[in-house]
């Protein structure tokens, strides 16, 4: 079954930082996880290139637009490898020929059914969102986001309808057909939908976008509002409206059309994105899978605050596996979560080098020691029942985790084998049972561990994709002689 999965596409008016790297993280396990269950899989990333904010931050700097622009997509671009990431596709909004004639001809069909039209408008405008907000929504007269006083802005843009789609877009969340997760923000949708949708702009002036983007079809003195160009590249990239088979494929004629995206950017995704394509009368995402916030001592880790962390130097410092594993082991399915160093060392300490570097060692050298290498078949031991039990499951667990959007009960369920194989071999002693010459028992606990360190290395491929073909290849299967054991990990 074909399996599309996409991040939101970042702005790219500075480097990235770890805040986006855990959605990156995230898909790439879903991703990762479908591929090795047989679906056919598409994961998409990119850049976000046409706004406001990267015009502000080349000005900023004293460089060219595009020269910024580009240079930060290239960094973004260039997160696969620190992060072990395995997207299919990565699209720039600025410079990808499917993009401009995609968003051009999604604007035509969305005019076609009548729901575009001009007006002059007043407004609060924050930069930094690039979001208009009526003055309810600003506590203290500042952006709820970014704390910053919005500007005033009065010009004639033109405007999508809307308020049309508010009833359509209930029915389709409450009736499951739009998918929507965790339930806190499947409601908290529910919720702006029930005090009433209001038109949105969705274009700017030339000359406020600074020149600056896609322009309007048929009025080039205005310029494609950011959002609504940068939400089309969902299906820009696979030839919305060319005839490519890619739109076929993976959206119009595919069940799973699934969306990551930040808490920051719900209505976006879960209101102004399914209203859109209904107007154009393409289908929906099938799911939205929001996650929360990293923070750094409570507060969003943001390029516009500056309390970032560089995921490329974490990466280089610490390991690709160690910054994953936190991301997968620490971030909940709601709620903030406060990063610091201290914590990742703990969490890669504890759980990788002294938890599974160390039972992966001990199961191979002591296969090596008391039976040359060469695995014993695991029989029926004593005592091994939880751990067998693990292995068992632990499939099942991880695949129904992540449908549910948790990756901290999926990478529990692989830790749960971890931690019963190192508590069986601490109860069985293998080391005791080679001394007291019974090798019977011997064998079927050697055969039990080594069967759980294979399953481990099956299990542990989507989230720790480098470490799991490590133990895959210590632990080969029962037919041949082991390679020498290797360290997994380093103490931190």
């Amino acid at each position: 079954m074909p399996f599309y999965v996409t991040t939101t596409i970042p702005y790219v008016n500075a480097r990235p930082h770890l805040g986006f790297a855990l959605e990156l993280v995230q898909a790439d396990v879903l991703a990762r996880h479908h591929r090795r269950r047989g679906d056919q899989v598409r994961f998409l990333t990119g850049t976000d290139d046409n706004s406001l904010k990267n015009v502000l931050a080349a000005e900023a700097e004293g460089v060219p637009t595009r020269e910024l622009v580009d240079r930060n997509a290239a960094a973004f671009e260039a997160l696969r490898e620190p992060l072990g990431l395995s997207f299919d596709d990565f699209i720039r909004t600025s410079s990808d020929p499917r993009h401009r004639r995609g968003v051009e001809r999604f604007w035509e069909a969305c005019a076609a059914a009548g729901d575009l039209y001009r007006k002059y408008y007043e407004g609060l405008y924050c930069v930094q969102c690039e979001q208009f907000y009526p003055p309810a929504e600003l506590p203290g007269g500042r952006c709820p986001e970014h704390h910053t006083e919005p500007q005033r802005v009065a010009e004639e843009n033109w405007f999508f309808r809307l308020s049309r789609y508010g009833d359509q877009l209930h029915d389709l969340i409450t009736s499951g057909r739009l998918r929507i997760e965790p339930a806190a923000r499947r409601n908290e949708v529910l919720g702006l939908l029930k005090t009433g949708l209001q038109d949105f702009s969705i274009s700017r002036s030339h000359e406020r976008a600074r020149g600056w983007g896609i322009p309007v079809p048929g009025d080039p003195g205005q310029v494609i509002y950011v959002w609504w160009d940068a939400l089309g590249n969902y299906i820009t990239s696979l030839g919305y409206g060319t005839g490519d088979p890619d739109y076929q494929r993976w959206w119009a004629g595919n069940e799973r059309r699934v969306h990551l995206a930040g808490k920051g950017v719900l209505r976006f995704h879960a209101v102004y994105w399914p209203a859109m394509l209904l107007s154009a009368g393409e289908p929906l995402p099938t799911d939205i899978l929001v996650h929360d916030y990293l923070t750094i001592d409570g507060r969003k880790i943001s390029k516009s605050t500056g309390n970032v962390i560089d995921p490329v130097a974490l990466a280089g410092e610490y390991g690709s596996d160690a910054v994953r594993w936190w991301l997968l082991r620490e971030v909940p399915r709601t709620g903030d979560t406060d990063f610091t160093r201290d914590r990742l060392i703990a969490r890669a300490n504890e759980d990788l080098a002294n938890g599974l570097g160390n039972l992966v060692h001990r199961v191979v050298s002591m296969i090596h020691r008391y039976r040359d290498g060469h695995p014993p078949v695991a029989g029926d031991p004593v005592g091994a029942e939880r751990l067998t039990t693990a292995c068992r499951d632990a499939a099942e667990i991880v695949h129904s985790g992540l449908a549910e959007f948790d990756f901290r009960r999926a990478t529990a369920a692989v830790w749960t084998i971890v931690e019963e194989a190192n508590r069986y071999v601490e109860q069985v002693r293998p080391w005791q049972l080679a001394k007291q010459g019974r090798d019977a028992e011997l064998d079927a606990a050697l055969g039990t561990l080594h069967e759980a360190c294979r399953v481990l290395g099956e299990q542990l491929a989507p989230f720790l994709p480098a470490t799991a073909a490590r133990i895959s290849a210590q632990c080969a299967d029962s037919s041949g002689r082991l390679p020498p054991p290797q360290p997994l990990f380093s103490r931190l």
